[in-house]
């Protein structure tokens, strides 16, 4: 692997007598891709909201550099924009901040009241900054961290804008698929050009034209300011972000994590491969393959390749997905950022809602006599069932749950993570089942076995759930924060996401293969028991 991977340890997985591991795809250079900017030194600076980290690439040797990591002081980065100074700002789009790390490596936060903080760029020593978001502002921030000035309102979700050769500054409008701009001094702004493929970025080539990234059709736009005449450059792969250049060289970011270069004949290569963001929950469904929910996207695993089924601007997409079951052919019970619990058939692209307005829900899974339990890891700690089109609490008060899993006799299993047990819920009674853990996540009951993926201890156990022997099957795993770092919360923007978090997820095929989401470099683990 090139230098810069987001995940480094010296130290191999360690594994039990007679087990063995295989990594089913490559670990991930970066948590995603967000906002580009050409830094002054040539290097594009790349911003990943959900791995709290700013890194920056060198597009002749591939090296990636770590500028702001994973709890730092920049929590959610989501664009980045420089000053002639070399100061980098960056807004963070889930915590409603804009913060700026100075050119001799110190940070200050600017604002910490601007929800959905997006798109940022810099002016003549100018700063603006809008907000991603139904009802977003434009506005211009005073470097001392003084109160914005908006120049406008109401915008239904403009995101990554820049200044044009004419001193007018372009924004693209997400919720009505057009690009606007706007006198910087003030005014009313001015509609461009309209009906494109959700634009979220506006860039300027060395040309004065506008190159635009459209979000939902994947393709790479340029266009004349002027006249709105539009030509496309690219045709890549829906979940476009941001494009920067460097001199004349354009690049292009998707929510993958991947980095296209589009030459000036309309050939593309790609300088970054893309991989999971996350990982977070997995399932294998009837037909034996193998699930992953990462968020923006809902992959399935086919012979080492990940194959979209959906993401966030596909149709009906359910949002943000982070605990996934299957239930049947193109049938899965899904929690979503957003709050919600619901069944989503991807190649139908329909998502049918159960329950709404939950607190943060993480694992979900379903029993013999077809509840649906539900961790909620909110403040209430609770853990739900769902039946016949209700609702009802099985437990709260509990330490931040995660996963769940139905044990014998159709017990629910709930891995406490803020606690580091994992509890037995039988009617009314919470008890201890497993303690002395760290961070307990993913859990998974087979041949009565429990297993449990501990974040914190980076370890898979195992728990005979008859005799209460324990085992660690692996230990040293890539999950979790690395060594040291306390992840600070992403707070989410509503009503599209509420907090988001990780999740270390484990799932067993019919062959008794055991799947990890190892979240921390950004792949899966499949642990086979060797039988001899």
């Amino acid at each position: 692997m090139a230098p810069g991977a987001r995940y480094a340890s010296t130290t191999s997985i360690d594994l039990a007598e007679g087990w063995s591991v295989e990594r089913l795809t490559p670990p991930s250079r970066l948590f995603g891709a967000n906002g580009l900017r050409t830094g002054p030194d040539g290097r594009i600076y790349v911003a990943q909201v959900s791995g709290s980290t700013i890194s920056a690439l060198d597009t002749d040797t591939g090296d990636i550099e770590t500028i702001s990591a994973k709890g730092g002081d920049i929590i959610a980065p989501d664009d980045l924009a420089f000053d002639p100074a070399g100061n980098l700002y960056a807004t963070e789009y889930y915590d409603g901040r804009v913060s700026v790390r100075g050119a001799d490596g110190s940070t200050r936060l600017l604002r910490d009241d601007l929800p959905g903080a997006n798109g940022i760029t810099v002016f003549q020593g100018r700063l603006f900054v809008n907000e991603c978001r139904v009802g977003g502002r434009l506005m211009e921030l005073p470097l001392d961290g003084g109160a914005p000035r908006v120049l406008v309102d109401n915008l239904p979700l403009p995101n990554a804008m820049e200044v044009g050769p004419d001193g007018w500054l372009y924004y693209p409008v997400m919720g009505t698929n057009d690009i606007w701009r706007i006198n910087p001094e003030g005014g009313e702004p001015e509609r461009v050009v309209g009906d494109l493929g959700v634009p979220d970025s506006v860039k300027f080539d060395p040309q004065g034209n506008i190159v635009s990234t459209q979000a939902h059709t994947g393709q790479v736009l340029r266009i004349d300011p002027r006249t709105g005449d539009r030509r496309v450059l690219a045709n890549l792969t829906p979940g476009l972000d941001n494009c920067t250049f460097i001199g004349d060289r354009l690049f292009v970011s998707n929510f993958t994590g991947e980095i296209t270069e589009i030459q000036a004949d309309g050939e593309t290569r790609t300088t970054l491969p893309g991989g999971l963001s996350w990982p977070l929950d997995l399932t294998v469904g009837p037909d034996g393959v193998l699930y992953v929910a990462d968020g923006t996207h809902f992959y399935a695993l086919r012979s080492g390749s990940l194959e979209t089924l959906g993401m966030l601007f596909s149709a009906n997409y359910p949002g943000p997905i982070r605990g996934v079951t299957a239930i049947g052919a193109d049938e899965f019970l899904v929690t979503t950022a957003a709050g919600t619990v619901a069944v989503y058939r991807p190649a139908k692209e329909e998502t049918e809602v159960l329950a709404e307005g939950i607190d943060q829900p993480y694992g979900i899974v379903t029993g013999s006599d077809g509840r649906i339990a539900v961790t909620e890891f909110g403040a209430a700690g609770r853990v739900l069932l769902l039946r016949g089109g209700q609702v009802e609490t099985l437990a709260s008060g509990l330490n931040s749950p995660v996963g769940v899993a139905f044990g014998p006799d159709d017990t629910v299993l709930v891995a406490e993570s803020g606690a580091g047990r994992v509890v037995s819920i039988s009617g009314s009674t919470v008890d201890t089942l497993v303690d002395g853990l760290q961070t307990p996540h993913g859990l998974l009951v087979r041949d009565g076995q429990l297993l449990i993926a501990d974040a914190g201890l980076k370890a898979l156990i195992s728990v005979d759930l008859g005799t209460k022997t324990r085992q660690t099957l692996a230990a040293n795993l890539p999950v979790g924060a690395p060594p040291g770092v306390t992840a600070k919360p992403l707070l989410g923007v509503q009503p599209f996401s509420g907090p988001q978090g990780p999740f270390t997820g484990l799932t067993a095929g019919p062959d008794g293969t055991v799947y990890l989401s190892a979240d921390a470099e950004g792949s899966v683990l499949a642990l086979t028991q060797i039988t001899r």
